[in-house]
C-alpha cells in the first residue's frame, strides 16, 4: 500500500494526546471519612478495576479513530499495474468521434451522449492535471492547446455532429503532433471514444505507436444497427423531355442488421412532391424503387429523394438536378450534300437540336468548338485548318461524324483519321451497280451503343436490312457499330482522348444504297447525336476530387464560384476543350461543415448552371469493428488497450484501477466512524 499524500502521516503524532490524557489523571481528589470503611474499601477495589478497563477501551477507540482519520487523509492506495501511463510529464489526449454515424442509438441514448458521459467521468480522474487535450473530427483551432480538465468539460457541452470523418491513422497523427509540441518526450496517453466504423476507420495496420504512447480504445456500440441511404439515382432514358412521362430509378441500401419493411420514399421536383414508392430491404442489401414523373418546362429542375429513417437522419435526403430537353448543338459542314438533304431534315425539325449548316467553302472553323456534334458530309478532302480544328475538337471532348464524298481523296482522309485512332484506310474500287451493293448485318444487341435504341423493339423483327455500296474501307480498334455481311466496316465509333469520332463507309445517296431511307437510319443518327452530349450526371459528391461539366463556348479566363444560401466556394478550375473541370476540396479541408444540397455555378454573380452535391456514403455504412476484431487487430501491440463496449463494463473504474491504483481512503473513513461509534457506546453503556 502507498499513500498519495504521505505528509499527512505526521498527524499520527496526535495519537499521543489520548494516551497522555489516560495515563495522567489531572482531576483533583478529596478524602471522605466514614465510621465503617471496610465495606467501602471492598466496593472501591471492584469499581477501580472496572473503571480502568473502561478507560483503556475508550483510549484505544479514540486512538484508533485518530489513526484511521489520519490514514484517510494520507489517501492510501494499492499501486497500479501501469503506474507510468498517466504521469504528469506526458499528455492525456482525448478523442471524441463526433461523425454523423454517432447519431445511432442504443438503449434510447445516442452514441455521442454515452461517450460524453464517460469522458466527463474520465476527466474527473485528471482534475488536478493541466496536461489534457481534446480532439474531435473537426480538428478545430480551439482544440490545439493543452488545457485543464475543467476547461475540457466545458468544451464537451459544445460538441455537435460533424459531416467530416477521419481515419484512425489521421486521429493518431493529430494527437501525436500536438503531444510532441506540448510535452516533448513524455509518455502520452491517447483515448479514442468511437463506434469504430469500418468504412471510415481506415487501415488498422497503419497504426503502430511506439513505447512512449499508450492508446486506449473505448468502443461505443449497440447490438442493433439501423440506417438506410440512397446509393444511386439514374434515369431510364438519358434524355428527359418536357410533357413526356419519364422514369427515375433510385437504389436504396440497408446498412443495418435488421430488415426494413415497406419503407415509403418520396420524390420531390422543385419542392413539390410528384411521386411516391416503397421498398422492402434485407439487411446489408439494396432495393430499387422507380418513380414516374412529368415535367412541364425545359431547363434545370431541382430534385430530391426523401424518406424517414430513424435514428440516423443525416442521409435521409439525396439531391439531384434534372436537365429537361438539353439542347444539342449540331454543326453540319458539307461539300456534296445528299440530294434529299437527309441530315438537315433529320435534325432541323426537332426542338431538341440547335442545328446549323454551312458549306465547307464559307464556314468559320472557329465555330466548331461551340458545338456538341460536327457532321462533315461529302468533303472530297480536308484542308489543314479543318483537320486541326477537328482533331482539337475531338481531343477536347467533342464528337465528329464523317460521311464521305462519292470520290474521296483517300490520302487526305487517311491523314485525318490516322490521328484519331483508325488505320489502313483505303478506297474501294467496286462499281456502283446494284448487284454489288451488300446488305448490312443486324446490329449487335450486346453493343452498348444500341442498348436503348431498340428498347421497345425486337431485334428479330428487323427485316430487309439496308444494302449499301462502300467507298471506304479501314481497320482499327474502334467500336464497330454496323458492319457489312462481307465483314467490312460500315459505321465505326472511335474514342479518342475525351471525344468520339464516327466514320461512315458510304455517302447518303440512294445511288450508294438505301440506308438513309431505312428505319435503321433515324435511331442510329439520333443516338450519335445523343452520345455527343456528355450526359451530365444527376448529382456529384464532395469526395470525388474533381467534376467535369460541359461548357461549350465558355470564356477561358472566367472565375467560377459554387454558391448556395450558406456557402460560397471558389474551387481550383480549368477549361479543357468544351469542358470545365472543377477541383473540389475534400470535406476535411473545408473551413466549416458543408451540408448536401444544390449549388449554383456562377460567373460574376450570374448563374450558369445548378449542380447537386451530396456527401459520399461511407459515413452511412454502419458496419463496425467489434471488440473482438479490435483486440485481434492490435494483439501484437502491448501499448494498445481495447476495453469492452462502453455499456458492458465500467470503463472509468477499470482504467482508474489499472492506471491510478485502487484507492482505499474510503475504507479508513468507515473505520474512523466505526471507532467513534465504539467510543460513544463505551461511554454510554459501560457503567461501573
Amino acid at each position: 500500500m502507498q499513500f498519495a499524500n504521505p505528509g499527512a502521516l505526521w498527524w499520527l503524532l496526535a495519537l499521543a494526546i489520548p494516551l497522555i490524557i489516560h495515563l495522567f489523571n489531572f482531576r483533583r481528589t478529596r478524602k471522605v471519612f466514614f465510621t465503617n470503611v471496610a465495606f467501602l474499601k471492598k466496593v472501591e477495589t471492584e469499581t477501580s478495576s472496572f473503571r480502568k478497563l473502561k478507560q483503556w477501551l475508550i483510549m484505544a477507540a479514540r486512538m484508533l479513530f485518530i489513526a484511521a482519520l489520519v490514514l484517510a487523509f494520507a489517501q492510501p492506495f494499492l499501486p497500479a499495474r501501469n503506474a507510468e501511463s498517466t504521469g504528469d510529464s506526458g499528455m492525456n489526449s482525448l478523442y471524441l468521434d463526433n461523425s454523423l454515424s454517432m447519431q445511432n442509438t442504443t438503449e434510447n441514448k445516442r452514441y455521442i451522449d454515452l461517450a460524453a458521459v464517460k469522458l466527463d467521468e474520465l476527466l474527473s480522474l485528471f482534475k488536478n492535471q493541466q496536461n489534457v487535450q481534446f480532439v474531435t473530427n473537426t480538428f478545430s483551432g480551439e482544440d490545439q492547446f493543452v488545457k485543464g480538465a475543467a476547461k475540457i468539460k466545458e468544451r464537451l457541452t459544445e460538441v455537435g455532429f460533424s459531416s467530416r470523418n477521419r481515419t484512425l491513422e489521421q486521429i493518431y497523427q493529430r494527437q501525436i503532433n500536438l503531444a510532441t509540441k506540448e510535452s516533448g518526450q513524455g509518455r502520452n496517453s491517447l483515448f479514442w471514444f468511437s463506434d469504430f466504423q469500418k468504412s471510415t476507420a481506415g487501415n488498422l495496420s497503419d497504426i503502430s505507436p511506439d513505447s512512449s504512447q499508450h492508446i486506449y480504445l473505448v468502443p461505443v456500440q449497440g447490438e442493433v444497427l439501423k440506417n438506410v441511404f440512397v446509393d444511386s439515382v439514374w434515369l431510364a432514358s438519358p434524355f428527359v423531355r418536357e410533357m413526356q412521362n419519364s422514369v427515375l430509378y433510385v437504389e436504396v441500401f440497408n446498412s443495418g442488421n435488421e430488415p426494413i419493411e415497406n419503407l415509403p420514399i418520396k420524390l420531390f421536383i422543385d419542392d413539390e412532391q410528384t411521386s411516391t414508392s416503397s421498398v422492402s430491404i434485407a439487411p446489408e442489401s439494396s432495393a430499387k424503387a422507380s418513380f414516374n414523373f412529368t415535367v412541364r418546362e425545359k431547363g434545370e429542375h431541382k430534385g430530391m429523394v426523401q424518406f424517414d429513417d430513424q435514428p440516423i437522419t443525416f442521409d435521409n435526403e439525396s439531391y439531384f438536378v434534372l436537365n429537361i430537353s438539353p439542347a444539342i448543338n449540331i454543326l453540319h459542314i458539307y461539300e456534296e450534300k445528299s440530294p434529299s438533304n437527309y441530315v438537315e431534315k433529320l435534325f432541323s425539325n426537332d426542338s431538341l437540336f440547335n442545328f446549323s449548316a454551312y458549306s465547307s467553302r464559307n464556314v468559320n472553323t472557329n465555330r466548331i468548338e461551340e458545338n456538341d456534334l460536327v457532321i462533315l458530309e461529302g468533303l472530297r478532302s480536308f484542308n489543314s485548318d479543318i483537320s486541326q480544328k477537328v482533331s482539337a475538337f475531338v481531343s477536347g471532348g467533342g464528337s465528329v461524324l464523317v460521311i464521305p464524298s462519292s470520290s474521296p481523296d483517300i490520302l487526305s482522309y487517311r491523314e485525318l483519321v490516322a490521328g484519331l485512332g483508325l488505320s489502313d484506310l483505303k478506297g474501294t474500287m467496286d462499281s456502283l451497280s446494284g448487284n454489288n451493293q451488300i446488305a448490312l448485318n443486324e446490329p449487335d444487341k450486346s453493343n452498348p451503343f444500341f442498348a436503348d435504341v431498340f428498347e421497345r423493339a425486337n431485334f428479330d423483327a428487323l427485316q430487309n436490312l439496308p444494302r449499301t455500296q462502300a467507298v471506304l474501307d479501314w481497320a482499327g480498334l474502334g467500336n464497330r457499330l454496323l458492319t457489312l455481311r462481307s465483314g467490312k466496316n460500315f459505321l465505326s465509333q472511335s474514342k479518342f482522348s475525351n471525344g468520339l469520332f464516327y466514320l461512315l463507309a458510304s455517302p447518303l445517296d440512294t445511288k450508294f444504297g438505301n440506308f438513309p431511307e431505312h428505319a435503321l437510319f433515324v435511331p442510329t443518327f439520333f443516338k450519335i447525336a445523343a452520345s455527343s452530349v456528355k450526359g451530365e450526371r444527376l448529382a456529384y459528391n464532395f469526395s470525388e476530387g474533381s467534376i467535369t461539366l460541359a461548357f461549350p463556348g465558355a470564356p477561358k479566363n472566367a472565375i467560377y464560384t459554387l454558391k448556395n444560401e450558406r456557402t460560397e466556394l471558389i474551387p481550383v478550375q480549368r477549361m479543357q476543350g468544351n469542358n470545365l473541370i472543377l477541383e473540389l476540396p475534400d470535406a476535411s479541408e473545408l473551413g466549416a461543415d458543408i451540408e448536401s444540397g444544390f449549388f449554383e455555378l456562377q460567373i460574376d454573380g450570374v448563374t450558369k448552371k445548378t449542380i447537386a452535391l451530396n456527401h459520399n456514403s461511407d459515413e452511412s455504412k454502419m458496419g463496425q469493428y467489434s471488440v473482438e476484431e479490435l483486440q485481434e487487430a492490435f494483439a501484437d501491440h502491448p501499448n494498445i488497450t481495447v476495453f469492452d463496449n462502453i455499456l458492458d463494463g465500467d470503463f472509468v473504474s477499470t482504467f482508474s484501477n489499472n492506471n491510478f491504483g485502487k484507492k482505499r481512503w474510503k475504507y479508513f473513513i468507515y473505520a474512523a466512524l466505526l471507532f467513534l461509534l465504539v467510543e460513544i457506546l463505551l461511554v454510554r453503556f459501560m457503567k461501573s
